[in-house]
């Protein structure tokens, strides 16, 4: 495997080095425009705990879109971010407020296996989510599919060794 890096010369390296960074860019690309055509900025995300249960198991990917002009209702499944977190959460919407006077919308939501209303789990003193809040709307998933993430997260070393090998891999092949 090193012999064949061995005889290339400086051009055929660089020019393996740049098809990984077309790789790599493309896939920003090609990223970037589902985020832009679902107008999410997380098209696709990975259920981490068990939560969502029977709905979604640990390590489903699901996939999100959120309309401009649709409205978040009752018993959608939506993915919201709180500030100061970095792991967006996946739960059900249970009830909707909107306020009389700003005509703000006010959303409480519920994982399916959890005994009680997402409040403990919102910011200290917040009651309700708003809309800026979430992410997108669940509108597909793959199960167990996501659990490739979640063990790359669990061993961080399996992730960068994994990277590395196929980094090589695409270094050595000419094709």
């Amino acid at each position: 495997m090193f012999a064949e890096l061995r005889r290339m010369n400086v051009r055929q390296l660089a020019g393996q080095v740049l098809n990984i960074l077309n790789i790599v860019s493309t896939a920003f690309m090609i990223w970037k425009s589902i985020a832009v055509i679902t107008n999410t900025e997380s098209p696709i995300v990975v259920v981490l705990s068990e939560s969502m249960e029977p709905a979604f198991q640990r390590g489903d990917i699901l996939f999100l879109n959120m309309p401009r002009n649709e409205p978040i209702e009752i018993n959608d499944i939506c993915v919201f971010k709180l500030e100061g977190r970095d792991i967006p959460i996946v739960h059900r919407v249970i009830k909707i407020h909107e306020d009389a006077e700003t005509k703000k919308e006010y959303i409480l939501t519920k994982g399916d296996n959890n005994n009680a209303d997402d409040r403990g789990l919102y910011n200290r003193r917040q009651m309700w989510i708003h809309k800026d809040h979430i992410v997108g709307k669940v509108k597909g998933f793959l199960p167990y599919v996501g659990m490739v993430t979640i063990i790359m997260n669990d061993y961080p070393w399996l992730k960068t060794a994994l990277l590395g090998i196929l980094g090589l891999f695409v270094l050595v092949h000419r094709e």
